[in-house]
């Protein structure tokens, strides 16, 4: 029978998430992709009780896509605020994932948030200072400079986040715990076969003999076709 999918949480990341949010510490998660870096950060989410907003960054991520954009509706001109303003004013739990792929002038943006202040001032509308709601908490997630499209972050973005997670893979036997989540099938053997494989590679993709290693994700994806009745 088919487990419920809840998140393991095997390296005791909750607990360091819920310390940081009571302190009002943000938080950095860093780690290779296919982690659960997104699944922890949902589960803490669904354990406060919060509104998730997040943010992919990407090269194509802009300034307005976090502040917003002018808007023109039957010739008056309005203000459509971006993720990041709706969060503060809120007080949503704000999920910036994959940070270190964002462009140098929308972290300057955000960076202005993130200080000790809390506050952004809204000159793309009508120079309104906005204050975070004081339930405001910010994650973020960055994938190791190996990963295509991604760069150092800048030392005073870094400082934004005290807290500092390292989410790497977990060992044979917790993916396995993991992967069978999954898999309504006795496969056993089979996944453990292909974990220990996942794993081989991985550790060549980490002294760069291979290009790609795969991820947990896939090591899922793998349970869901013995599922399927593949062989």
């Amino acid at each position: 029978m088919l487990q419920a999918t809840t998140y393991l949480d095997w390296n005791n990341s909750i607990d360091i998430l819920n310390r940081a949010h009571d302190a009002g510490l943000f938080v950095l998660i860093i780690g290779p992709k296919g982690t659960g870096k997104t699944s922890l950060v949902r589960e803490f989410a669904a354990k406060k009780t919060a509104n998730l907003e997040s943010v992919n960054f990407s090269l194509r991520t802009r300034e307005s896509h976090l502040v917003g954009t002018k808007t023109l509706t039957e010739g008056s001109i309005g203000f459509d605020e971006g993720i990041l303003i709706r969060s503060m004013r809120e007080g949503s739990l704000l999920y910036l994932d994959e940070l270190n792929a964002a462009e140098a002038d929308v972290l300057l943006r955000l960076d202005e948030a993130l200080d000790d202040r809390r506050q952004i001032v809204l000159k793309e509308s009508t120079g309104e200072l906005i204050k975070a709601n004081e339930k405001w908490f910010v994650v973020a997630t960055i994938n190791p400079l190996t990963h295509v499209g991604t760069k150092e972050l800048p030392p005073q973005i870094l400082s934004r986040f005290p807290v500092r997670i390292r989410l790497d893979y977990p060992s044979e036997e917790t993916e396995l715990q993991i992967v069978k989540r999954y898999a309504s099938g006795n496969h056993d053997e089979k996944l453990v076969q292909g974990i220990k494989l996942a794993n081989t590679l991985r550790q060549a993709a980490a002294v760069e003999e291979l290009y790609y290693s795969p991820s947990l994700r896939e090591t899922i994806a793998f349970a869901k076709l013995l599922d399927s009745g593949m062989d």
